[in-house]
């Protein structure tokens, strides 16, 4: 009979505190701590003593003084308000120029992506060359490229090339077409949500096998000719086209996108919207040759199999790399300064060198990239919920 080992023995044969893995384990995460406490503290006693030979103390009240300084695009702005106002301004142009870069590099991405993978040669080439091309320059470069060597050296404002009578380009940026909007909206949107609504719902009652995606496109059908219908019977249209006009100098109505927003723009979407491309076509690569072959043999159609077997697995997979591209976007905004945009990081620079406050600023800078950087992970992280498998 083999004899158990006493519980005497079992104790005796543990290492001692020193050599346990979990007790060193605890004693390590508790170094790393203390280490983290300390360098945090001689930083901050460093910054106080610095801030008191410069007769400076931390606070964020200088934020109501008038900033004094102009600001060349974005909402409606005033010199002798505060520089909160300021910053506020350049947030919302970093959140316009993001907002749009990331929409507009998406569809990049998703054309040349898909042109890698198409059966033409001539399409493969062209793609691959763009991709590898914008993937290999570095960004700020990109950028110079586009508002040095393209928009300065377009025609003047009086000569601005012309597209269709329309869209105006010239060295001072783009003029694009923008929309006059009348009170005569609200019930042409009414007459469009309600109607779209209310036929949803009854063929929800009526034909509850139509698809979701068939019942809400026949209930759009029907809101867009109720609005339409709105649009004949009330005295003046509620939308009109706000086309740009020449005058002496510059032009009048429309859109302006600046020469400085414009090199911004093209220099986010084409660097960001190259990598976007290689994560599309590795997504679509990603998925098993098999998946068309069980879709094949199930007798659907190609159009099918693509958008309703690997369209969906391909999703799976290219969302958590999209989010790294659009987070890094984001974040290669502040190279505006560059060219002259007023983004955040351009106006807080100015604000610094005005008020000496570049701790305080660069705090605030911080939490702003940091908040726009979380809303959009958020919102991706989202999405791949609604798109991932759902195992038992």
């Amino acid at each position: 009979m083999v004899e158990r080992p006493s519980l005497a023995a079992t104790v005796e044969a543990r290492p001692p505190w020193w050599r346990d893995d979990r007790v060193i384990k605890v004693l390590l995460q508790v170094a790393f701590v203390a280490g983290v406490v300390l360098v945090g503290s001689v930083l901050w006693r460093n910054l106080q003593i610095g801030l008191a030979r410069a007769g400076l103390s931390l606070g964020f009240h200088f934020l109501n003084n008038s900033a004094n300084f102009g600001i060349t695009e974005g909402i409606p702005y005033d010199p002798s308000e505060s520089y909160l106002k300021a910053f506020w301004v350049g947030t919302v142009n970093t959140i316009w120029l993001s907002s749009l870069s990331i929409a507009l590099a998406t569809v990049m991405g998703l054309v040349l992506g898909g042109a890698r993978l198409c059966s033409s040669w001539l399409a493969r080439q062209l793609a691959l060359i763009v991709t590898e091309v914008f993937r290999n320059v570095p960004v700020l470069l990109i950028i110079m490229f586009w508002y040095q060597g393209v928009i300065l050296m377009l025609p003047t404002v009086r000569e601005s090339l012309s597209v269709a009578g329309l869209i105006f380009i010239s060295q001072r940026g783009v003029k694009l077409p923008g929309l006059a909007v009348t009170l005569w909206i609200i019930p042409a949107l009414g007459a469009l949500v309600g109607v779209a609504w209310g036929l949803a719902v009854l063929i929800a009652k009526q034909r509850p096998d139509v698809m979701p995606w068939q019942r809400w496109g026949l209930a759009a059908l029907g809101g867009l000719l109720a609005a339409g219908c709105v649009w004949l019977l009330v005295p003046e249209p509620p939308l009109a086209l706000d086309i740009p006009v020449l005058e002496r100098f510059n032009f009048r109505g429309g859109i302006a996108l600046s020469a400085e927003f414009t090199a911004m723009l093209l220099g986010l979407v084409t660097y960001t919207g190259a990598y976007i491309a290689e994560v599309v076509r590795g997504a679509f690569l990603a998925v098993p040759k098999g998946q068309w072959e069980a879709a094949r043999a199930l007798g659907l159609s190609e159009w099918q199999t693509f958008a309703q077997v690997i369209t969906p697995q391909a999703l799976r997979i290219m969302i958590p790399s999209l989010n790294t591209q659009y987070l890094t976007l984001i974040k290669n905004s502040s190279l505006g300064i560059a060219v002259g945009y007023s983004d955040m990081f351009n106006i807080s620079s100015t604000i610094i060198n005005q008020s000496g406050r570049s701790v305080e600023m660069f705090a605030i800078v911080m939490a702003a990239y940091l908040t726009m950087n979380l809303c959009v992970s958020y919102g991706m992280n989202w999405l791949n919920n609604r798109v991932k498998l759902v195992e038992r």
